[in-house]
């Protein structure tokens, strides 16, 4: 595998530590540190607040979850592409900030992809490289903790820019709304979106494809959530017409694991396999590490 450039996910790091430390409670403000830390309290604070107002469910591997999180993360996958050749996505750090009342951002930092060197010349040359930026804005719309309902329904306006190279990106901008939804029952939850991709050019070559993740959880022992995702997509239109492909990934997340004040840790790891004909690769081993405060 061919070394590859340091992740920017230093950036984001330092936007989240300048954000969250030292996060001690407010007090008499007799200085610059101190008014630092009274900010960074009252952010935390308010974001607190408003994922108190939403069940306390775990996020998915792979299904964007529709619950407001504030968290830095960082996923890595490695896809067994046909052919025997294999491809590794490092997913490139994300910022997930609470701003205000039922709004969150996130900001990507573009995914590496990496081919393996064992695949024929030249169907890897030149591949390895930066791949397109994504943003994603949620707003929720309805939501209730567990002891009031247990439900959530959040608007997702997503896009991508096309920062990578034509052999790795879209080519062209994507604007993607999408409609999330979650229902729980005890320790147990569904998360489901349904969403729909529009290019802002390249329509033959890349149609509308339609996305529909569901997630299903079960959380074990407090901290320990094993779960079953269904990854499909259909492609109504452009070069791949009527096709359809889907993945299952079994998993298990586990968090959130407190580490200091309102700073917690999550992981989880799981395999995505391919059970359609139509496939963009047989199966795709997922890590993700995420840092919530």
């Amino acid at each position: 595998m061919k070394n590859r450039p340091v992740q920017p996910a230093g950036c984001l790091t330092l936007i989240v530590v300048v954000l969250v430390t030292p996060l001690r409670p407010a007090r008499a403000q007799s200085g610059p540190l101190d008014v630092l830390y009274g900010a960074g309290a009252e952010w935390i604070e308010r974001s607190e607040r408003i994922k108190a107002e939403q069940p306390h469910w775990i996020t998915p591997l792979v299904t964007v979850t529709p619950r407001l999180e504030q968290e830095i993360r960082y996923d890595e996958q490695w896809q067994a592409m046909p052919h025997g050749r294999a491809t590794n996505v490092s997913g490139g750090a994300r910022l997930e900030l609470i701003p205000f009342a039922n709004t969150e951002i996130i900001l990507g930092a573009p995914p590496y992809v990496a081919r393996s060197r064992y695949s024929p010349p030249p169907a890897t040359h030149g591949l390895d490289n930066w791949g397109d930026t994504s943003f994603l804005v949620k707003y929720r719309l309805l939501a209730a903790p567990e002891e009031r309902g247990n439900y959530i329904v959040t608007l997702f306006i997503g896009a991508t820019a096309p920062t990578g190279p034509s052999r790795l990106g879209a080519r062209h901008g994507v604007f993607t709304p999408t409609l999330a939804a979650g229902k729980g029952w005890g320790d147990f939850d569904i998360q489901s979106t349904l969403g729909a991709s529009f290019p802002a050019g390249g329509m033959s070559r890349m149609g509308m494809p339609l996305a529909w993740n569901t997630a299903l959880q079960y959380r074990v022992l407090s901290k320990f959530w094993p779960e079953v995702e269904f990854n499909y997509t259909y492609w109504p239109n452009g070069e791949r017409t009527a096709q359809h492909q889907l993945f299952v990934t079994p998993g298990l997340v586990i968090g959130r694991l407190p580490l200091w004040k309102t700073l917690g840790l999550t992981v989880g790891a799981g395999l995505q396999v391919a059970v359609s004909e139509h496939r963009s690769y047989d199966h795709n081993w997922v890590l993700s590490v995420r840092l919530p405060f």
